[in-house]
This record gives structure tokens, sequence and C-alpha cells, in this order.
């Protein structure tokens, strides 16, 4: 049996066809603003860049399409582009700024945009606007007229809008995955970089009364957040590829925060330098974090200048690579390429861009230099573990280099993760010869733990000995490198080395080792009567050696010299040696003559 309750069937018939009106009255006046709103808003939107920009830029698009139930919009063809002549006007004025952009996007969406506040309270907010896959352009030409000036308009644009809003207000606006092109217009010949995946999150841009003299303001803005991920860059050199795993920065707060980054050589070891065609050393860099604070993001905007007050470099490696038998592969007989100029100070002042860091800490980093050498045919490596410092003044800034042209590095590691060694860098920024000093202590440390560069860079092998305590103070430059060497060791005896021709490995020299062991070189110093022994050194730089080559072989002739092996003594053991050996084989050659003749006289008799 069904019962039937009419009653209440008509109430929803009576529900469902008032739903149904709404939705149609509505829809229908939704329509009627859209269409109603279209050429006003087209009209307005144009009117506002044009106004707002002083008439430096003008937008266009093809349509733009709104919901006035829902607050949505959309931009369709967005294009904004600079004027030229308006530029070059704003220039003459002192007005124009020095970036200029040009964006285009195929959709700019815009999501509630409140109507009903724009028509009671003549207040436009919006939640958002959304600019995917835009393509960005910006040339920068640095401008005199703009040195220092504020992050904030030079005139108010709510004068351009007070006639028809009290305030515009838009929440976020959020740039995502930019094809980003800039352009330094500052150079001779203008140079251009890229960047792709690049996400902008602008945050509360606000135009009234107060919002443009607003010291908590950044053009207009509460705050700036730049976020890349998954990023690779190709060097213009073809030899590295940049890794970055996560880049976030917040202009808000000045830090700038990376994960991952990595300098990642393109080709092997014994590749690398055939591929530059001379002995270049090879950097393989890694740090799971990078942080800076303080940047001052006014300045990078304005002069693409980056100053930080602090960076932080943790958990990460530095590797170094030389293979020192490349020369000009595709052009023999040429002369090896000299390497001045290339200190990293030096290279901080080739650098384009302005950079200076205040304080630049290290924290648990691992350091090694390898390199390949001729004579031995052997890869030696020394290496800097669990380095930790403080650089300061690390900057190519002409400004900043004035008030201090010392760039300060104070480090302590474990040389090859047993000796414990403090070192002090001092590079003058400003010195044309490349001038630095270094100075330090390393203590407590077996010496056989330095074969594993002795050996392959030295020809010079530690069977036992003790490092008590080296103590070096040296002044270098482009050409030498003169200084202090007090090392205090006990015990040492060593083994000298060789390569024959022909041979593929090197041979220990036994006699000659013998006579520098029990003739020349110190065993003990201070020696067994207490006298102290310092060194002096006077090292001259090879013209084709790299940095790390230079320090280490100044360090090693000082070394040399405190333990007796200086090169005139090796020159008169040679000298015995050669003598020995002559004797040696005069005395073979009249052991042969007498037997000669002993078998002569022997086939003689009867």
């Amino acid at each position: 049996m069904v019962v039937r309750i009419p009653g209440t069937l008509r109430i929803w018939k009576w529900i469902a066809a008032v739903t149904v009106g709404i939705l149609l009255l509505l829809g229908a006046i939704s329509w009627y603003y859209s269409v109603k709103l279209r050429p006003m808003l087209t009209a307005e939107i144009k009117e506002l860049v044009l106004n707002a920009t002083d008439s430096l830029y003008h937008i266009e698009f093809s349509d733009v399409r709104t919901n006035v139930i829902t607050g949505n919009a959309a931009l369709i063809n967005v294009r904004i582009v600079p004027n030229a002549d308006v530029l070059k006007r704003l220039t003459a004025e002192k007005k124009a700024p020095n970036n200029v952009y040009t964006i285009r996007l195929r959709r700019l969406m815009i999501r509630g945009f409140h109507p009903i506040l724009l028509f009671r309270d003549k207040t436009l907010h919006i939640d958002l606007i959304r600019l995917d896959n835009p393509s960005v352009l910006m040339v920068n030409k640095q401008l005199d007229f703009n040195e220092g000036k504020l992050p904030r308009p030079r005139k108010s644009p709510y004068g351009y809008i007070s006639q028809f809003l009290k305030e515009l207000r838009v929440q976020t606006i959020a740039f995502k995955d930019i094809k980003f092109k800039y352009i330094n217009a500052n150079l001779p010949v203008p140079e251009a970089d890229s960047l792709s995946n690049l996400n902008i999150t602008l945050t509360d841009w606000l135009i009234d009364k107060n919002s443009a003299t607003d010291p908590n303001r950044i053009y207009l803005l509460k705050d700036i957040a730049v976020n890349i991920n998954d990023y690779t860059y190709a060097t213009p050199d073809s030899l590295y590829h940049i890794n970055i795993n996560q880049l976030d920065f917040r202009a808000s707060t000045g830090k700038l925060k990376i994960k991952k980054f990595g300098l990642v050589p393109r080709y092997a070891e014994m590749e690398f330098g055939k591929v530059a065609h001379y002995a270049k050393d090879r950097y393989t860099i890694a740090f799971n974090d990078i942080n800076l604070d303080g940047i001052d993001f006014p300045l990078y905007i304005l002069k693409q200048e980056l100053l930080a007050k602090e960076m932080n470099l943790t958990n990460g490696y530095v590797a170094v690579f030389s293979d020192n038998t490349v020369g000009y592969y595709n052009t023999p007989g040429q002369p090896k390429r000299i390497k001045r100029g290339k200190y990293p100070h030096q290279l901080l002042q080739t650098v384009k861009g302005l950079i200076t860091v205040k304080k630049l800490n290290l924290d648990n980093i691992h350091i090694s230099y390898a390199a390949f050498d001729p004579d031995s045919r052997e890869r030696g490596v020394i290496t800097f573990e669990n380095t930790s410092g403080v650089i300061t003044n690390a900057t190519n800034s002409a400004k900043f280099k004035a008030a201090n042209p010392i760039t300060e590095a104070k480090l302590t590691s474990n040389l090859m993760g047993r000796g414990s060694l403090a070192v002090n860098f001092k590079f003058d920024l400003s010195a044309k010869d490349g001038a630095f000093a270094y100075a330090g202590t390393l203590k407590n440390m077996e010496g056989k733990q330095l074969n594993r560069i002795t050996r392959p860079l030295g020809m010079l092998e530690v069977r036992s000995g003790f490092v008590h305590e080296l103590k070096f103070d040296v002044k270098a430059n482009d050409s030498v490198a003169k200084g202090r060497v007090d090392f205090r060791y006990e015990g040492l005896a060593i083994n000298l080395f060789k390569r024959e021709e022909g041979e593929e490995k090197i041979q220990k020299r036994g006699w000659l080792s013998f006579l520098a062991n029990n003739l020349v070189i110190n065993t003990s110093n201070p020696d067994y009567t207490g006298k102290f022994t310092p060194a002096i050194i006077n090292y001259k730089r090879e013209p084709t050696a790299s940095f790390f080559r230079f320090i280490y072989r100044s360090l090693y002739e000082g070394i040399r010299n405190s333990i007796g092996l200086t090169d005139a003594k090796q020159e008169k053991i040679r000298v015995q040696v050669e003598s020995f050996r002559k004797m040696r084989s005069d005395r073979e050659k009249r052991r042969a003559n007498r037997r000669k003749r002993e078998l002569l006289q022997r086939k003689k008799a009867p």
C-alpha cells in the first residue's frame, strides 16, 4: 500500500522551482554585469597600468572574462610591454627605473575580486592573481640618478586611482614556472642569461594613501618570495653543470636557503684538461645547505648587486684536480697556459656582478687537492677534513675594498684526517700582483700520513717520523713565496724515488736513500743536543701552477730545508753517488780486463 503525502511533494516542488529561479536570476545578473563590466574593466585595467607606471608600460590582452557571482576573472593572451619613447623621456627627466620588463603569458587568472566591496565601498580587494608559465624579459641599465633610491615608488600611484577607488589590494600575486631572461645592458656588448622553473610570490600589494611611504613595504608589497626547484644549468664553457635541488628566498627576512647545491664536471678527471686544452683545475663542489642572511634585496633589484651580512656553508666538499701533464693538445709546440690572476681573491674580482659577503661561516667542509704528476706518473692527493672557520670581507665592490682591502680567512681542519691544522689567510683585494699571506700551525701527526702527496708529487716517502709541530708564516704573490718554517719532529727516516726512462712505475733510490738518512737529513729537530733549526722559504712559482699547488710546493720547500734535504745537499749526494758509480764501473772494467788477460795467458801456456 502506497501512502501519498501531497503537501510534502508540493513543498519540494516549490523549493526546486525557487532554487532554479534564483540560479537563473543569478546567472542572468552575472551575465548582465559581465557583459556590462567587460568594456569598463578593459578600459580601467589599461588605464590603471598606463597611469600607475607614468605611461612607461601598457597592457594588451585579447579578451577579459568575468564572473560577478564567484568574483573571478581572466585576461587572455596578455602582454605587458614598455614604451621605448616614454623610457627615453623618463631617462632624460631622471625618472626612469634601472630595470625594464616585458611580460607575456596565455592567461592571467583573477580570483575573488569581491564586487560588493567594489560597488559599495569603492575598494577593490583581490584574493589572488595567478600568472602561469609567463615569459619575462628584464633589461638592466644602471642609472646614476637611481643611486641610493629607496624601495618605493618615486610618486605614489594612489593619485592615479583615487578618483575611482579608495583602496586597491591584492593579497597574493603568484608567478608560476617563469621563463626568465636577463639582459645586462651595462656592458659594451650586452650579455644575456636565462632561467626557468622560477616561482615568485608577491604578498599583500596595497595602493592607498599611506602604502607608498610605509617603511615596512617593498615596492608596495609586504613580502616577496622566490622559489626554484630542480634547477640545472650548463656553464657557458660547457665544462660544468650547476645543480640546485631547491632555492627559497624571502625579501622580508633577507634570508636565502639553498638545498643540495652542486658544481658537477661534465668530464672525468683525466679527460677534463684535454677538453680544456690545458691543465685547467677541475672543481667538484657539493653542499647540502647554503644559507645567506641579511640580503639587501632593494639593492639587488636596483643594481643586481648581492650584499649579504652573513653566509653559512655546511656539510659539503670541494675537490680540486689538476692533470699537470696536459699541454696544448691541438697546437703542438705552443707554450703552456700561464695561470696568473687565478688566485681565489683575484677570481672574485673578475665576477661581472658585484658581490659582498661580510661574514662567511664554514662548518664540516671536506676539501681535497689532487694532481697527476708528469714525473711520477701517479696521482697525489692532500685532504683537509672537517674544515671549519670564518671568512670576512669577501667582496669585489670598489666601495667596500676602499674601506677594507683585506679578505681574511681563519680556518681549522684535520690534515689527511689526522693532523690538527689551524691556518690564517689574508688576501689583498687591491694588489695588482695578487699578494696574499698565510700563517698557521700543524700539530700531532704521523709523518707516514703525508705519503699520499709527498711520494707522487715530491718523489719522497716517509718511512717513520712524528710531527710535533709545524709552524709557517709566508707572504706570496703571483711570482714568489717567501717566509719561514719552524718544524719540530723526531725519528725521521725517508726513501727517495725516481722514474727510470721507459719504466711505468717509480723506483726507490736505495743507495741515495741510505746516504740521505745517514749523512744528510736531520732525523730530529731539535737534535739530540737541543739545537733547533728553522728553515727559510724562497720559492719561485711555476707560472703554470695552480693556487693549491703553489701553496703545497712552497711549504714542501720549507719542510725539505728543515730536514736538511736542501737542493745543495741533494746535489752533493748525487755527485757522491755518481762518483761511487763511476768507481764501481771502473773497478768492474778493471776486473773484466784482468779476466781477459788471464784467459789469454792460459791460451798461450803450453
